[in-house]
């Protein structure tokens, strides 16, 4: 049997701390301000990516040039494209479950750099497996680029591309908030594989 004030021995994403006297009560808490800091965290960076580029993909509905109908039938089917490719198979079913899972693998035992860059380590920018870095590094560095070039396209081919990434990391927002939720109601569980390096 445990005594009140026993050591416990707990495993966190980001190590293990064998001290850990706190009642059960203040490290779900911890948990949950931990994680939620994450999560929020990286929905903000999608967000302020979403309102920089909003101006630029309603130009044409705002008093630019009017859209032939081909281009019209373009920025539909741009916006479906990216819907269903970025929003739903990228964020949807992939990147949005990773990021809730890492981000509840964060604990009062984590080390503080897991914490203070929480919204990064969600992301399995540092502290994963080597595929897993090797994937979100690529993926981050890829966007990188890819918004680069599209800045260089001209009217209204930019403002088409816009407003597909407008609707895929509007999904992914979305998808983040209604997944971290339900795991916060699901008592601040997931069967998502967080993608944490062997011990070693």
């Amino acid at each position: 049997m445990n005594m009140p004030n026993e050591k416990v021995m707990t495993l966190s994403g980001g190590g293990i701390d064998d001290v850990v006297p706190s009642s059960t009560t203040a490290k779900q808490t911890f948990k949950l301000i931990s994680s939620m800091y994450a999560t929020t965290g990286v929905i903000y960076i999608l967000a302020k990516a979403v309102f920089r580029v909003v101006p630029i993909a309603l130009e044409p509905w705002q008093g630019g040039i009017a859209l032939s109908s081909t281009q019209i039938g373009a920025y539909i089917a741009t916006c479906l494209f990216f819907a269903y490719a970025e929003g739903y198979k990228g964020f949807q079913l992939k990147f949005t479950p990773l990021v809730v899972s890492r981000a509840l693998t964060l604990n009062a035992s984590s080390p503080i750099h897991h914490l203070l860059f929480a919204p990064a380590y969600a992301m399995g920018l540092f502290h994963a497996t080597r595929k897993r870095m090797t994937v979100s590094w690529g993926v981050t560095l890829g966007v990188g680029g890819i918004v680069a070039a599209v800045k260089r396209l001209s009217y209204p081919y930019r403002n088409i591309i816009d407003a597909g990434v407008v609707v895929g990391l509007t999904w992914g927002a979305a998808s983040l908030f209604i997944q971290y939720i339900n795991a916060v109601i699901s008592g601040l569980k997931s069967s998502v594989d967080p993608a944490l390096p062997k011990k070693k």
